[in-house]
């Protein structure tokens, strides 16, 4: 929560210093779940997460942009952009709103490019070319992988050694991609093994996002972070975001 107060601050003053604090507070935030094929599209694939109702995205229209975060907690909303920047950020509702707003808004202003997710083929391209983004970065590292994300498990899991971890207690102890999932009490161990963490964005919508930091190298994937990915300094990886 502390990390996303600083979040809060940069892009308040972002806010100030772009003058969008003036009429511009007047301008409604709207933010809506998608339905998975909105999201993305009619993937090969049938196991990611956005297919199995357990997560959403939801995506806020700023001007003439959008912006998108996953979240668990999905919901509509509309208000200014004065009050999404007043929000308490006190669960993964609020916090999927706040950072969907600030993708668009980061969007609007040209700050980011790759504010909405890929669709059809392309979720499977981007776990192609992970392989060769990883290679080329760090070499051949041990992969400590926070949040299932089956097509990337697969695709690295062929190349690297790996261990993953995610939340959803119906794929721990479960093999996805020749990979076991472990429960994600067992994070911190599983990045004191690997040399390179990588991450979802979504860590930023549920909190968990400090606990993973300072340690190890990490790369964040997905839309859900780009934002603060800009503002952060953090590396992203993100191929086919639109």
């Amino acid at each position: 929560m502390q990390f996303l107060e600083g979040i809060r601050e940069k892009f308040y003053g972002l806010v100030k210093d772009r003058h969008l604090t003036g009429e511009e507070e007047i301008q409604v935030i709207s933010a809506r779940p998608l339905t998975p094929e909105e999201a993305i599209g009619r993937p090969e694939r049938q196991d990611f997460p956005l297919l199995k109702g357990k997560e959403f995205m939801i995506q806020a229209n700023f001007k003439d942009a959008c912006g998108q975060a996953y979240t668990d907690m999905p919901g509509n909303y509309q208000g200014t952009l004065k009050e999404v920047l007043a929000l308490p950020l006190r669960n993964n509702y609020e916090r999927a709103v706040f950072i969907a707003t600030l993708n668009a808004v980061m969007r609007h202003l040209k700050l980011v490019d790759k504010t909405v997710h890929c669709r059809d083929q392309e979720p499977a391209q981007c776990a192609s070319r992970l392989v060769e983004y990883v290679r080329e970065r760090f070499g051949n590292p041990r992969i400590a992988f926070i949040g299932l994300q089956p097509a990337m498990v697969a695709s690295l899991a062929g190349h690297f050694p790996i261990r993953v971890t995610d939340l959803d207690p119906d794929n721990v102890g479960q093999r996805k991609g020749g990979v076991m999932i472990e429960d994600a009490r067992h994070t911190e161990e599983i990045i004191e093994w690997s040399e390179l963490v990588l991450a979802t964005g979504t860590t930023a919508v549920n909190d968990t996002l400090a606990a993973i930091m300072g340690r190890k190298p990490i790369v964040f994937y997905g839309v859900t972070i780009s934002g603060i990915a800009c503002l952060a300094g953090y590396e992203q990886y993100c191929s086919f975001g639109h």
